[in-house]
């Protein structure tokens, strides 16, 4: 009975033994585990992945300096923030370790007072490749007020149209309103930029402003604009005092203006050969007649100094005409005063 106990005391003893081997073993054998620990997944996150990209952004301005402290967003497909910065000393910044795909940049500072921002844009990022974008942030536009004014007066018209352009080209079109300005923003390429300016429509009453006129605008800033012009000179009314004299009518008052017409051509008789029948009435008339010689037709009238000679001319006659009539008086008493005589001596 006591070998029947030991022999299962042995027993027993080696079924412990076999199981606490093999919970010793199991252990053991697990030692690897078929998944990653978690500290092991972390390092795998930190390295790229082998087709991520990256985006390089430049900013310049017009003029082609760099623009440092320029502000820029990226944002993913789905809306959300993929990365943001700033430009460095020389204008650059960049978005590393994106995974391929399109983009959206957002510029939200220039970095400077003197520039504007530039629209969004799409980005697109190709597997293993950097894109490299230069961004050229415009200057702020000048801001120009128009002037029109009388140069005497100085007082600001309306309607005045002008020209602003630079070199060939025409970049602003100006017309002052009521008060007689106007205002607009002109686009500028530098920090100092010359333009000109020239006058293409002059207000109601005013002679056209012909010099074309120069002048420099910076990026931001105010610059005023003055155009004169002159009235336009106006013919003065006439004077109701300075009426020309009216013409002399086509028929003289006095006989020595007008010509007779029925006795031309008639002479008086010499003195000896005229008759007692000689009508004084009817020969003063005629020296009048031959005196004054007929206005050719189309001629303009006689004035009052073109009758004075032959005024003169018809006192001579009539004091001829009279010498002849007294001639002729004379004879008849000397014809009637014969019979008596030749009567008395019979």
């Amino acid at each position: 009975m006591h070998a029947r106990f030991v022999r299962g005391a042995v027993r027993s003893a080696a079924v412990a033994a076999a199981v606490t081997g093999t919970l010793t073993w199991a252990p053991t054998a697990n030692a690897q585990p078929s998944e990653p620990t978690p500290s092991a997944s972390v390092t795998a996150a930190d390295t790229p992945a082998p087709d991520a990209g990256s985006v390089e952004i430049t900013t310049r301005d017009t003029a082609g300096d760099v623009l440092p402290d320029a502000a820029f967003l990226l944002l993913d497909s789905a809306g959300q923030e993929a990365g943001r910065g700033t430009t460095d000393a020389r204008g650059k910044l960049t978005f590393p370790d994106l995974a391929p795909g399109v983009y959206r940049l957002k510029e939200t500072a220039s970095g400077s007072p003197l520039h504007e921002v530039v629209a969004d844009q799409d980005v697109i990022i190709t597997p293993g490749a950097t894109t490299r974008l230069t961004i050229i942030d415009p200057f702020k536009a000048a801001k120009v007020l128009l002037q029109a004014k009388d140069d005497k007066t100085g007082k600001l018209l309306p309607g005045a149209t002008v020209n602003i352009g630079t070199g060939t080209s025409t970049l602003l079109t100006l017309t002052t309103g009521a008060k007689g300005t106007a205002s607009g923003e002109l686009p500028v390429s530098s920090r100092k930029t010359e333009f000109w300016v020239k006058q293409v429509k002059a207000p109601a009453g005013y002679d056209l402003y012909k010099p074309s006129k120069t002048f420099t605008a910076g990026p931001g800033s105010p610059v005023t604009v003055t155009v004169t012009n002159t009235k336009t000179a106006t013919s003065p009314k006439p004077d109701p005092s300075d009426k020309p004299t009216p013409k002399p009518s086509g028929t003289p008052s006095t006989p020595a203006d007008k010509p007779g017409s029925d006795t031309r051509g008639t002479k008086p008789s010499a003195p000896g050969t005229g008759t007692s029948d000689v009508d004084s009435s009817s020969t003063a008339a005629a020296p009048d007649s031959d005196a004054t010689p007929t206005t050719p037709a189309g001629s303009l009238a006689h004035t009052g100094t073109d009758g004075t000679p032959w005024i003169a001319a018809g006192a001579g006659l009539f004091v001829v005409v009279g010498a002849v009539t007294l001639v002729a008086v004379r004879r008849r008493r000397a014809a009637e005063s014969e019979p008596d005589e030749n009567s008395e001596t019979h």
